[in-house]
C-alpha cells in the first residue's frame, strides 16, 4: 500500500490518521480549517465514553464495539478520566429510571446513602439513581490537540486546505483517499443527514462533581459532563435538523433548567461559551465505511463520535491491510 491521503481532521480524520500511522502507514492529512477547532463538531462533543448508557436507545454495535474506546483513547491521548457514569431522574420521573435499568447492562442500583457517597454534593437531592462504574469520559479538545500532537511527532503535519471531492487516483496521488469530511460529504454521500447537537460551557465554583451525570428527563435528557476547575460543559440536544450556528434560546432555557434540577447551585453559573453544530448520521444512525475504487469513505458517526471512531478506524485499517470485510463496510464498488 502507498501514501494514505485523508480528508478532514475532525474526531473520524484524526482517529483514523492515528491508527493507520501507528500500523506503519504512510499517511497525509488535509482540512480546510488546517485542523481541529470550532468548524468540527467533535469541538462540542461532550466526550463520554459510556457504551453501556448509549445502549439504552442506540443500536448493539453502539455498546459493543465503543467498549474499545477508552483504552483507545488513553493509549493515545492520555486524556480519559475512569470514574463511571452517574444516571439520575427525578422521583416523579422514576418509570425513566427503572426503563434505562431494564435496557442496560453493567450497572449498579444506588440510593441515597450510595449517591451522596459518590457525589457529595448531590446529598439528599435524588432518591435513587444508577452507576455505571467501568464507563469513562475525555475532555474533547484536549484529546484532539494530543493526536494533533501526536502525528506530529510522527512528521505527519495538517495541510490546509479547501474542500475537494475525493478523485479517482492516478500515478500522481496517492494509493487511496480516505473520506472523513463528515457533512459536507453530501455531495458523494447522498443519504448523510444532519443532527444538530447545542451544548452550554459554563463554570460554576459552587458545585462539584466528580464524573458525567446523566439526568433522565421526559422531554430533554441532559448530561453534566466535569471538565476540572469548575468547568461543567452542559449538552446536548438532538435535533434532526443539518442548521449551524448559535444555539437557539429555547434549548438553552432547557439546558439550564435540567442544570438547575441536579443542583440550584448551577443557578449561580458563569456562561463561558455556547456552542452547536450538526453531526453526520445515516438513516440507522452507525457509521459506515463505503469503498468506491480508491476512496474509502468513513463517516455517520451521529452522536457517537469517540466512543466509535476507534473501532471504525480499525476496521478501516484491517479492510487495507488484509481485503477483511468489517462489520462497518456498507457498500465496495469498483
Amino acid at each position: 500500500m502507498g501514501q494514505i491521503h485523508i480528508l478532514g481532521a475532525g474526531v473520524m480524520g484524526l482517529v483514523m490518521a492515528t491508527e493507520l500511522a501507528a500500523r506503519g502507514h504512510q499517511i497525509s492529512i488535509s482540512d480546510p480549517a488546517g485542523g481541529p477547532g470550532p468548524g468540527a463538531c467533535s469541538w462540542w462533543a461532550g466526550g463520554m465514553l459510556a457504551p453501556e448508557c448509549e445502549a439504552e436507545s442506540a443500536e448493539e454495535p453502539v455498546a459493543r464495539l465503543g467498549a474499545e474506546a477508552a483504552a483507545w483513547w488513553q493509549k493515545h491521548s492520555g486524556c480519559v478520566s475512569y470514574q463511571g457514569t452517574l444516571v439520575l431522574a427525578d422521583p416523579r420521573d422514576r418509570a425513566d429510571l427503572s426503563r434505562f435499568a431494564r435496557l442496560t447492562k453493567g450497572h449498579q442500583t444506588l440510593d441515597e446513602a450510595g449517591i451522596s457517597a459518590l457525589e457529595p454534593d448531590l446529598a439528599g437531592r435524588f432518591r435513587q439513581g444508577l452507576f455505571f462504574a467501568d464507563e469513562a469520559h475525555l475532555a474533547p479538545r484536549a484529546a484532539l490537540k494530543a493526536l494533533v500532537a501526536g502525528l506530529a511527532a510522527r512528521g505527519i503535519t495538517i495541510t490546509a486546505a479547501p474542500p475537494a471531492k475525493p478523485a479517482l487516483t492516478t500515478a500522481l496521488t496517492p494509493t487511496l483517499t480516505i473520506d472523513c469530511r463528515g457533512l459536507a460529504a453530501r455531495d458523494q454521500l447522498t443519504d448523510l443527514r444532519g443532527v444538530r447537537g447545542e451544548m452550554l460551557l459554563i463554570r460554576c465554583e459552587g458545585v462539584t462533581l466528580s464524573r458525567p451525570v446523566r439526568l433522565l428527563h421526559p422531554r430533554i435528557p441532559l448530561y453534566i459532563v466535569p471538565r476540572g476547575d469548575g468547568v461543567f460543559m452542559l449538552g446536548a440536544t438532538m435535533i434532526e435538523s443539518d442548521l449551524r450556528g448559535a444555539i437557539t434560546l429555547r434549548s438553552m432555557m432547557e439546558l439550564m433548567a435540567a442544570a438547575w434540577a441536579i443542583h440550584p447551585g448551577f443557578g449561580e453559573a458563569a456562561l463561558i461559551a455556547t456552542g452547536a453544530d450538526a453531526r453526520p448520521a445515516f438513516p440507522d444512525n452507525l457509521p459506515r465505511l463505503i469503498r468506491r475504487g480508491d476512496v474509502l469513505f468513513a463517516n455517520g458517526l451521529y452522536r457517537h463520535g469517540f466512543l466509535l471512531s476507534p473501532a471504525t478506524a480499525r476496521m478501516a485499517a484491517e479492510h487495507i491491510e488484509t481485503g477483511a470485510q468489517p462489520e462497518f463496510l456498507h457498500e465496495v464498488s469498483p
